[in-house]
């Protein structure tokens, strides 16, 4: 409408009122299913808090218990699958399920080099990781992450003293 209206627009070739499914279908904009897929999980995941499980509580309790099981995987893989996170929902079983939680082990053995970070303090910092190769800012608000290898330690700094992120 903003291009119709002659206003700037980033999409003006498109109309999502007319044809929402173009978000995935179109090939000129790759980034749509991205950008839709990302406000779908912070409007719709993130916020998850249905009958007892909720999304913030059951992943700080995911990491805090060494990252071990699918419990966690499986309810996620419901609630963006299926709408609920005890599946198999009203609307059915997950599709992929084994798929979804064998990817989910696959990317936290790549980011954690086959072994879960051992995870200490309260839940409120940011906290920076060295290791010989990086260093960068871990998103979870935790005060302290060890991350033991087979070939170092790397330990984190508490942010909460430095006056700049």
């Amino acid at each position: 409408r903003a291009a119709a209206d002659g206003r700037d627009s980033r999409y003006p070739k498109i109309d999502f009122c007319k044809d929402p499914e173009v978000i995935c279908s179109n090939s000129e904009y790759k980034e749509l299913k991205w950008i839709a897929g990302m406000f779908y999980w912070m409007e719709s995941v993130q916020t998850y808090n249905v009958d007892g499980w909720d999304y913030l509580a059951e992943l700080r309790m995911f990491v805090d218990n060494g990252m071990d099981g699918t419990s966690f995987i499986d309810a996620v893989s419901g609630i963006v699958n299926r709408g609920c996170h005890n599946p198999p929902c009203a609307t059915g079983a997950v599709d992929g399920a084994w798929e979804r939680s064998n990817n989910f082990k696959k990317v936290l053995d790549v980011f954690f080099e086959n072994g879960a970070p051992l995870v200490s303090g309260p839940v409120t910092a940011a906290s920076t990781v060295s290791s010989p190769q990086t260093t960068s800012t871990i998103a979870p608000k935790v005060d302290t992450i060890v991350v033991a290898t087979s070939t170092s330690t790397t330990s984190t700094n508490n942010m909460d003293d430095q006056t700049s992120p």
